[in-house]
């Protein structure tokens, strides 16, 4: 009570009108959530009709493919393991199906070689003997070139998980959706090809195997695409085409709709990719959409991506969309085989070439237009800001010339732009300024913390210029009513913010980007409440605070929609930024800097709306001193506070790298680690020392003075190895090694070399994986006067240029280990042409095994062998 005696009655009523917004968003985020966490959906029991699709039945399969599987990684058994229960439970569908139905399963080895473009760097790839499991569902009266449906999912996981969520939640759900199928009696107008890859971690192979090599690949006229980049949360469709015509089936038959076009706008910001692309871009133009779990990102490729993290609701909102959009797709009269497709390009179909605008609410409903409607619709807020400077003037015609009241219009907008950058630029710089005194992403265990420092500091900013512009007019004792009027009017900020969100609306969609949507919202909302805090001015007047509160309540539905869309957008990035890694100096500030500078972004289009009627109640300096203080207290809170646990654990790359000469011959053998966040091992020996004491680190360890890794010690994980921080190496035994193995990896020449007419002589070569039990992927660094080689149809990819070293074509291999790898290289001079070769090995020795034993519960250490080798040929 005597902090309320000690505020003079307008700041009294600015706290209130304070808590009031606070307690607002405070429950619109309650709400965005329980939404986001699909809390609002309760899965069907394992008893639920036939005719339904039941989470619990799903989690089943769940079970078996990452419980009772020793593990679904290329070269290890479990992955055989996962392709025959897959392959049983399709022939167990076959043998019940009902006389209306056609079912016919099929095993498919793949093997090609293709070069691509990932996550930036140029790479080529040869696979071999990966096995696809198919089954195709359809009619009896059906024909085998008839267009089909493709639905696809990949059981393959990645090097130390047991992938409940990814893939094995997308396995599920195909399987619980055959059984639908199947068990309903529906017999789908068109038929159904269900499609289970069992290679898409080693860059989509399997994917391309069935694009390049299947006989059914030119009758896919739809595709569903699934895929996990976590354990559940909202199913988004992240990428949506060729064309319109799939987000629009999507839009009209999804039950719980998950879908924003937003996301294909940024999903090549982020480091990976999916099945998506073979299936639409690179290697066909089939229309689809893939659809991804994006929360429980923490988990994402690591040892705690099991079962019970999948998010109770995820799997029975996911299947009730899929089997509900699937019959949508095959009752389409636009569902066309390769051949038709092609005319369709021909003749401009808009719905197979134009893209579309749409996003969900809530997963209540979804708001589609083509980009023909979004050209008036998202230029409409432009046109209503152009024109209110003309109608305030006729409304008061010679009470103020034109040019003012334009005038004041551009300087509102200049005054709402200034607040949006404050409200970006003052987290950015609390969380750089809060690094000198505390470890990054404290908030990474606790992603409220991030919220609760940065949502004040961007809240202060976006106020700023309201006290500063107050301020300066009574310093300058600005006093005129006509200026009053017109300059600081409620009226001319108002419209300078709706300007400032209209022209942004503008811009995105002549950038030709889907992510107009929410600042359209916006405008909208802004409208309805403007409308509302008129009416309630002539009935209460200016001054009372129930006009600014009709303006936000007018605004909620609007703000309800940002508040969930920001708040999805800074969890996916908060969950993210475990795997966000760049080397130093600038990875230490970059997890820190990029959720502030998001969740900066995110106040501004939530609070941003509210300002301009409500800034006169709130811009108090009392009000900006508490948010300033609020802001200093959270960071010296959130110091306290441990980034990981084991529900957000760290990840550590443990690469035991062994060198040698050839033959059995060992030249060196280290531990190489590194980390892949913004804290480095220098943080990871002190919070755990029996670490560093196992590998004589040493309590003054400091990553300056320590010896780095090995120029190319990586090679095995290249391209992701660019993703890894600052690593460091230690030396290890090998003599566990030399009992393990009886012999190596090795290259040697197979024939003698042969010279073309042109002078290009050819090097046939010979890759033996020795005695390894799971490999993984073997990779080649090659160098020198290279011309040519016998993958990828004899074309190089673009070279890779190292920092410091010459330029390089990089080659992955996998598949059967114990078959020779036999191929060519063609080099254009007689120099020397080196060949490095890396070889990734997932199992372990004891010393290797126990020195991963002995990383904290909070830690997810990726732990294999790497075999590195020269050769000069």
């Amino acid at each position: 009570m005597a902090f309320w005696r000690r505020l003079s009655s307008g700041d009294a009523t600015g706290f209130k009108f304070l808590l009031a917004v606070a307690f607002l968003y405070a429950l619109m985020s309650a709400i965005s959530y329980f939404v986001l966490h699909t809390k609002h959906i309760s899965p069907l029991p394992l008893d639920a009709p036939l005719d339904r699709f039941s989470e619990a039945r799903a989690v089943q399969h769940i079970r078996v493919l990452s419980e009772e599987n020793s593990g679904r990684q290329e070269g290890r058994p479990g992955l055989r393991e996962a392709a025959t229960y897959i392959k049983t439970q399709l022939e167990m569908l076959k043998d019940r199906a009902g006389p209306n139905l056609r079912v016919e399963v099929e095993e498919a080895q793949v093997d090609g070689s293709f070069s691509m473009m990932f996550i930036g760097h140029s790479i080529s790839l040869g696979y071999r003997n990966h096995t696809n499991i198919l089954m195709r569902i359809s009619s009896m009266n059906s024909h085998d070139t008839e267009a089909s449906v493709l639905m696809n999912a990949h059981y393959d996981s990645p090097i130390n998980s047991p992938g409940a969520g990814d893939c094995g939640s997308c396995v599920a759900s195909l399987l619980e959706i055959a059984r639908l199928v199947v068990d309903s009696g529906w017999a789908p107008p068109r038929p159904i090809i269900f499609l289970f890859n069992g290679a898409e971690e080693l860059f989509m192979l399997g994917s391309h195997g069935f694009m390049t090599q299947n006989k059914l690949k030119d009758t896919v006229g739809a595709f569903i695409n699934l895929e996990a980049s976590g354990t559940g949360g909202i199913d988004l469709v992240c990428q949506s085409g060729p064309g319109s015509w799939p987000s629009n089936v999507y839009s009209q038959a999804a039950v719980y709709p998950m879908a924003q076009s937003s996301a294909q706008d940024i999903f090549d910001i982020f480091p990976g990719d999916t099945d998506y692309r073979m299936f639409a871009q690179d290697y066909g133009d089939i229309p689809g959409l893939d659809i991804i779990f994006l929360l429980g990102g923490y988990y994402y490729h690591t040892s705690f991506d099991t079962i019970d993290r999948i998010i109770p609701g995820s799997m029975q909102a996911r299947g009730e969309n899929l089997i509900s959009v699937l019959k949508a797709f095959t009752s389409s009269s636009k569902l066309k085989v390769a051949s038709e497709r092609k005319s369709l390009h021909v003749n401009a179909d808009s719905d197979m070439v134009e893209r579309a605008v749409f996003f969900d609410y809530l997963t209540r409903f979804m708001v589609y237009h083509p980009k023909r409607v979004a050209m008036v619709l998202h230029n409409i807020p432009s046109a209503l800001f152009l024109f209110a400077p003309f109608f305030l003037y006729m409304r008061e015609p010679g009470t103020h010339p034109f040019l003012s009241v334009f005038w004041a219009f551009l300087k509102g907008v200049i005054h709402h732009t200034a607040g949006i950058l404050l409200g970006v630029i003052f987290p950015v710089l609390f969380s750089v300024f809060r690094l000198f005194f505390a470890y990054p992403m404290s908030w990474f265990a606790h992603s409220y913390l991030a919220f609760l420092m940065f949502v004040p500091c961007s809240f202060f900013g976006l106020l700023l210029p309201k006290t500063i512009s107050d301020r300066v007019s009574h310093c300058q004792g600005v006093s005129s009513k006509k200026i009053m009027k017109v300059e600081i009017s409620d009226e001319a900020r108002f419209w300078g913010a709706f300007g400032l969100y209209a022209f942004v609306t503008s811009a995105y969609f002549f950038a030709g980007l889907g992510g107009g949507f929410l600042t359209f919202v916006i405008c909208v909302s802004m409208l309805l409440g403007w409308i509302a805090f008129c009416l309630s001015a002539k009935s209460y007047g200016y001054d009372s605070l129930k006009s600014p509160m009709f303006y936000v309540i007018a605004l909620v539905p609007g703000l309800l929609y940002s508040v969930y869309f920001g708040g999805f957008l800074a969890l996916f990035l908060i969950e993210k930024t475990g795997m966000i890694g760049v080397p130093p100096p600038f990875g230490f500030y970059l997890a820190d800097v990029a959720v502030a500078a998001v969740i900066g972004i995110v106040t501004c289009f939530c609070v941003g709306p509210i300002i301009p009627i409500c800034e006169r109640w709130l811009a108090k300096t009392s009000i900006l001193k508490f948010l300033l203080h609020f802001t200093l207290v959270m960071f010296a809170v959130s110091s306290q506070f441990f980034p990981y646990s084991k529900d957000a654990p760290k990840r550590i790359a443990l690469q035991h790298t062994v060198f040698s000469a050839g033959g059995n011959e060992i030249t060196d053998s280290t531990y190489d680690l590194a980390t892949i966040d913004s804290n480095s091992m220098d943080f990871v020996f002190k919070h755990a020392p029996e670490v560093a004491e196992k590998l004589h680190a040493g309590l003054s360890f400091s990553l300056s003075n320590a010896e780095m890794s090995a120029q190319g010690a990586w090679l095995a994980l290249f391209p992701v190895s660019c993703v890894l921080t600052k690593n460091v190496r230690f030396p290890a035994k090998a003599n566990k090694i030399m009992e393990r193995y009886s012999h190596f990896p090795h290259l040697k020449t197979h024939k003698p070399q042969t010279t073309l007419e042109d002078g290009t002589r050819r090097v046939h070569l010979e890759l033996s994986l020795g005695s390894l039990e799971e490999i993984w992927v073997t990779v080649l660094n090659i160098t020198g006067p290279l011309s040519g080689w016998s993958f990828a149809d004899g074309k190089l990819p673009a070279p890779e240029h190292p920092e410091g070293g010459p330029p390089s074509y990089i080659l992955r291999l996998s598949g059967n280990s114990s078959e020779k790898w036999i191929f060519w290289l063609e080099a254009n001079s007689e120099a020397e042409v080196r060949v490095d070769l890396a070889v990734l090995d997932q199992s372990l020795d004891e010393e290797t095994r126990h020195l991963k034993s002995l990383f904290p519960g909070w830690s997810d250490v990726i732990a294999y062998t790497s075999f590195l080798s020269t050769y000069f040929f």
